[in-house]
């Protein structure tokens, strides 16, 4: 008889009563092979909409569709093992009522089997998220700098410079945390509103350039690994792959034109 004690994801309540301990860590990823290696590390990871930027060249995530976002969570779900998969409703997809964002976030949680979905906007979100969670949708909300809404805000532009606008966040966080969200991403957001929100709301907060007093952080991998060539500011590059693929792949190509590459005896014996 096995004595191996099975491994267990991640649940959404566990990832709720993490708020004001200890610190909730967390990574994007968008296939089964970067998910493998997250899954060790991270509490939750979450299949963002960025992958149509990341991944597809798009220039922003407005036009990343459904059936994208449920290709890459069913490769998540697949590549792990201990997290809770989160997964972004992309732009479109649950803004016009709560009863199709209902339609849409059921697709996705049936067909990837992920453990939760994360939607953008604050109180005007609020209806829509409760009634998805009165329905079994475990849901984290997304408030500030909110990318499907770039084109109305101007470009990506950090959020409460002025003092003015904070109780416009505030009661963001108050309404979707009431409505019943797990959990909000904060981005994009000056350090002191969104210490101030974490410390006003009942539930746990994941920072992604907002403040180190957040109940978690979030990052894109492709960004902390160094692979893109623009990196927002407030990202810490923890890895160098960009260019150290380039001279691989460089490596590579003098050895087939030297002629050098290894042949099917050596490989194969």
């Amino acid at each position: 008889m096995s004595t191996q004690t099975p491994i267990r994801r991640t649940t959404v309540p566990q990832i709720a009563n993490r708020k004001g301990g200890e610190p909730i860590v967390s990574l994007t990823s968008y296939h089964a092979h970067t998910a493998a290696i997250v899954d060790k590390y991270a509490d939750f990871i979450l299949v963002g909409d960025s992958l149509g930027m990341v991944m597809h060249g798009m220039e922003s995530t407005v036009g990343v569709p459904l059936d994208l976002m449920i290709m890459h969570g069913k490769a998540v779900v697949r590549g792990t093992k201990k997290a809770l998969v989160v997964v972004d409703m992309p732009f479109g997809t649950y803004e016009e009522s709560p009863a199709v964002a209902f339609r849409n976030a059921a697709k996705i949680m049936k067909e990837t089997g992920c453990g939760a979905v994360k939607l953008e906007g604050g109180k005007r979100m609020a209806e829509t998220i409760r009634f998805l969670t009165e329905r079994g949708i475990p849901v984290m909300a997304h408030i500030g700098l909110t990318p499907q809404s770039s084109h109305v805000m101007g470009g990506f532009k950090t959020q409460g410079r002025d003092e003015d606008t904070w109780a416009i966040h505030e009661e963001d966080a108050q309404a979707v945390s009431e409505a019943g969200a797990f959990a909000i991403v904060l981005e994009g957001m000056v350090e002191p509103l969104a210490a101030k929100i974490t410390k006003q709301v009942a539930i746990p907060t994941i920072g992604i350039g907002a403040s180190a007093d957040c109940d978690g952080q979030i990052l894109v991998l492709e960004d902390m690994l160094g692979l893109n060539e623009w990196t927002p500011k407030f990202v810490k590059v923890y890895g160098d792959l960009g260019p150290a693929i380039e001279r691989a792949v460089d490596q590579y190509a003098k050895d087939v034109k030297d002629r050098s590459f290894p042949g099917e005896d050596e490989v194969y014996r």
